[in-house]
């Protein structure tokens, strides 16, 4: 893997923070695309890159610039993915703070933001499914994705709680199936 200067981290974060719209799952696809295509980060690892991003506190979009870039090119990449991920959107939100209270009430603005709703579920659910293809390689993974699914969505249980209960089962099972030597 050839190495990636900062300003090609900072140039490529840049556009991928521009043209997200709806968040840091939003991004996920923009972030495969542009980061899988130079060969940057392979595809079996990024959903790796996105567990700790979520579980990180902290703003999703940003923590996945910063472990992408810690994984280029350290605490320097870090800054630098980072500082391009979040400066489109300070700009823009910095423009529309300036011109918000002219367009406030504008109906056209209004409706524009209804009809980027769907759009933003689809480009959240689409990477998702992605990442569940390539993560769960067997029925008891595809178990426990629905379980957390139900769990987190339907029954309003904290995701922290999830975490703890599957890490320690998986911490207890490969203990005790002899995965760990003692």
């Amino acid at each position: 893997m050839r190495k990636v200067s900062l300003w090609q981290l900072f140039a490529v974060f840049s556009k991928i923070g521009a043209f997200t719209i709806g968040g840091g799952y939003a991004m996920i696809p923009i972030i495969e695309r542009e980061l899988g295509r130079r060969g940057w980060i392979p595809a079996e690892e990024l959903p790796d890159i996105v567990a700790l991003s979520q579980s990180a506190p902290g703003i999703m979009a940003v923590n996945i610039s910063i472990f992408a870039g810690y994984r280029l090119r350290g605490v320097k990449g870090s800054i630098a993915a980072t500082l391009g991920t979040i400066a489109p959107s300070f700009l823009i939100i910095l423009a529309i703070a300036m011109f918000f209270s002219a367009f406030r009430d504008n109906q056209w603005v209004e409706r524009a933001f209804k009809g980027i709703r769907p759009v933003v579920i689809a480009l959240i659910a689409v990477p998702m499914l992605n990442m569940a293809k390539t993560a769960c390689t067997a029925w008891w993974k595809w178990l426990v994705a629905v379980l957390a699914l139900v769990l987190v969505g339907f029954l309003n249980i904290s995701p922290v709680y999830i975490l703890a209960v599957v890490l320690v089962l998986g911490f207890s099972v490969s203990y005790y199936s002899g995965r760990w030597k003692r």
